[in-house]
C-alpha cells in the first residue's frame, strides 16, 4: 500500500511540477488534511485553519489579532443577544455573482442546521437587512459565537445544493479546479478576489500517508509537507524546517463518577493530582516527541485565556507519592497502591489509528507506575473508545483557537455529551465562571473568567484545583519547505485538522530568481 501511494505522490508531483522560471507560480504541498464531507463550511470545512475557497467575516494576524475580511463592521448589542454586521460591498463569488448579506444570512441558517463541526446550535436567527447588514440573534448570551466569524466560510445561497461539498463556489483567494479523493486537490487563484493578490497562481494538494509524502519531499518533488516528529530531525538540502508552535494537545481524561457506569479510582481527586503532580512532561516531549513539542498544563496553553497559575511546578513524584499515602492510597508488596479493596489501576485508552497516543500512553505508564498507579494502555476503535470513555481514562486530542472548547470540556450541562465533558466533570463555581464568561461584551473582556474557571485561587477544573485532566504535551507542527519558499510569521496553530499552515498564504513569497 505505501508503495501505491508513493506512486500516486510521484506521479502527481511529475505531471505537475513547474520547470525552473524565474517567478515561480505553483506550489504542491502534502500536508494530508482531506476533508471527509468535501470543502463544505456548513459541515465543518475551515473550522481548523480557514476555508482558503470560501471568505470569512473576520480573519487574524500572526498574533491572532482580529482583521476586518468581508465585514467591515460588526457590533453586539448591551444584552448580548444580538450581533449586527455590515459586509462589504465589493464582493462576487468565483462564478461572478455578487456575494450579499443575503448569503451570509444563509450561510449561517445552513451550518446551524447542518449538525456538523460548528456548533451553532445558539442561533435563534439570521435574517438580511438589506444587502450589506445582517443580523444575528441568538437564543442566549454566548460570546464564543464570534469565533464562527473567524472560521465559518461564506456559501452562495442560490449556487448551494447537494454537490456543493465537492464542487464549491466561493470568494476567497482560490477557487477548485479537481479534487481527486484520496489522491489530491488543485486549486488556483479566483481572479474576482477582493483581497490581495495571490502569489502563487496554483496550488496542488497531495493526500498521500506520511512515508510517502516524506519520501516525495527528499526527492524534491514537493514544496511544503508536514511530518511527524519521527522525520523532523532529517531534513533534505535544499529545505528548511518550520517549526509552528500549537494547542494541539493531549491529554488524560478522567472519569469522575464512581460506581458501575464511572470509574471508583478516578473518581478520588488525589489519583487525579497524583498523576498530574507525578508526570514528567519535560520527559515526554524528549521521548515521545524527540523534542518536538512543549509540555501541557491546559487546553489552551499561551492563548489569551489560559492560566499559567493554573499549573503546578516540575514533576515531583515524591509529592505525588506523599498525596497518595496521605489519601490512604498504601503500596502492597507488589508496589501498587491500595485503598481498602480498591486498586489503584485503570485502563487507559487510546486511538489505535495514532502512534504517537500509544507511546504516550505507554511512556504515562511507565511513569505512574514508579508511584504505584497501574495504568493499562489499550488501543481501541473509535467505537469503541465511545463506548468506554465513561469509565475508562482517555488520552484525547484537543485545541483550538476558540475559547469554546474549555467550555465544553468543563461545563457539568455537556456532562457525557459525545466526545465533550466524557468524564462527567461538574464543580458549580467553575460553571458559573464559564458562564460569566460567554455573558461578556466581548472576546476580550472574557478572558477573565475563563482563567478563573481554570483557577480562581480556591477552586477550578485545573491542575491546582479539581485537575479534571492530565495535560500531556502541546504538539509542535513542523514542517518541511523548500528553501526559496517564505511562508511569513506562525500562529500558534489548533488541532491539526484542515490546514492551520495555510491561514497566511496570502503572506508566502518564492524568495529565489
Amino acid at each position: 500500500m505505501r508503495g501505491g501511494l508513493l506512486a500516486i505522490a510521484v506521479a502527481a508531483a511529475a505531471l505537475i511540477a513547474a520547470p525552473p522560471a524565474l517567478a515561480k507560480d505553483e506550489l504542491v504541498l502534502a500536508i494530508q488534511g482531506e476533508p471527509a464531507q468535501g470543502y463544505d463550511p456548513t459541515l465543518g470545512w475551515g473550522e481548523y485553519g480557514h476555508p482558503l475557497i470560501q471568505s470569512t467575516l473576520l480573519t487574524r494576524d500572526a498574533d491572532l489579532a482580529t482583521r476586518p475580511d468581508l465585514a467591515r463592521s460588526w457590533t453586539l448589542s448591551d444584552d448580548r443577544l444580538t450581533w449586527t454586521v455590515a459586509i462589504r460591498e465589493d464582493v462576487r463569488f468565483s462564478d461572478g455573482s455578487r456575494l450579499t448579506a443575503r448569503d451570509v444570512a444563509f450561510t449561517f441558517r445552513q451550518a446551524a442546521g447542518s449538525g456538523g463541526i460548528a456548533d451553532l446550535s445558539v442561533l435563534q436567527s439570521a435574517e438580511a437587512r438589506d444587502d450589506t447588514t445582517v443580523v444575528l440573534r441568538l437564543k442566549q448570551p454566548r460570546v464564543t459565537f464570534q469565533e464562527s466569524f473567524f472560521t465559518l466560510g461564506i456559501v452562495p445561497e442560490r449556487g448551494y445544493g447537494p454537490d456543493y461539498a465537492r464542487k464549491p463556489i466561493g470568494s476567497g483567494p482560490y477557487r477548485l479546479v479537481r479534487w481527486l479523493r484520496g489522491q489530491q486537490m488543485v486549486v488556483e487563484a479566483n481572479d474576482l478576489y477582493y483581497g490581495k493578490a495571490p502569489p502563487f497562481r496554483r496550488l496542488v494538494f497531495l493526500f498521500t500517508g506520511e512515508d510517502a509524502s516524506y519520501a516525495a519531499a527528499r526527492a524534491g518533488q514537493v514544496d511544503v509537507v508536514s511530518v511527524p516528529a519521527s522525520f523532523a530531525g532529517n531534513v533534505r538540502s535544499g529545505m528548511t524546517r518550520v517549526i509552528a508552535r500549537t494547542v494541539d494537545n493531549r491529554g488524560l481524561m478522567f472519569p469522575m463518577k464512581s460506581g458501575p457506569a464511572g470509574n471508583d479510582v478516578t473518581a478520588d481527586p488525589a489519583i487525579r493530582r497524583a498523576v498530574n503532580v507525578a508526570l514528567d512532561r519535560k520527559l515526554l516531549v524528549a521521548q515521545v516527541a524527540a523534542g518536538f513539542a512543549t509540555p501541557a498544563t491546559g487546553p489552551a496553553d499561551g492563548l489569551p485565556w489560559s492560566n499559567p497559575n493554573a499549573a503546578l511546578p516540575d514533576a515531583d513524584p515524591a509529592a505525588a507519592e506523599a498525596l497518595l499515602d496521605a489519601a490512604g492510597w498504601s503500596k502492597g508488596s507488589d508496589g501498587v497502591r491500595r485503598k481498602g479493596a480498591l486498586k489503584a489501576e485503570f485502563p487507559l485508552v487510546y486511538f489505535s489509528t495514532d502512534s504517537t497516543r500509544q507511546m504516550l500512553a505507554i511512556a504515562v505508564a511507565d511513569q505512574l507506575r514508579r508511584i504505584g498507579i497501574v495504568a493499562q494502555p489499550a488501543g481501541k476503535s473509535s467505537e469503541e473508545v465511545r463506548r468506554l470513555m465513561h469509565s475508562s481514562v482517555v488520552l484525547f486530542g484537543w485545541g483550538s483557537h476558540n475559547p469554546i472548547e474549555v467550555y465544553y470540556l468543563h461545563h457539568s450541562s455537556l456532562s457525557g455529551s459525545g466526545f465533550y465533558n466524557a468524564g462527567f466533570y461538574a464543580n458549580g463555581t467553575v460553571d458559573a465562571h464559564l458562564d460569566r464568561a460567554q455573558s461578556a461584551a466581548s472576546l476580550e473582556e472574557s478572558y477573565a473568567a475563563w482563567r478563573a474557571a481554570a483557577w480562581d485561587g480556591t477552586t477550578g477544573y485545573g491542575m491546582r484545583g479539581d485537575a479534571a485532566w492530565a495535560w500531556l504535551v502541546n504538539l509542535d507542527h513542523v514542517y518541511l519547505v523548500r528553501s526559496c519558499l517564505d511562508t511569513g510569521r506562525r500562529q500558534i496553530e489548533p488541532h491539526g485538522h484542515g490546514w492551520p499552515v495555510t491561514s497566511n498564504i496570502l503572506d508566502w513569497r518564492w524568495t529565489c530568481s
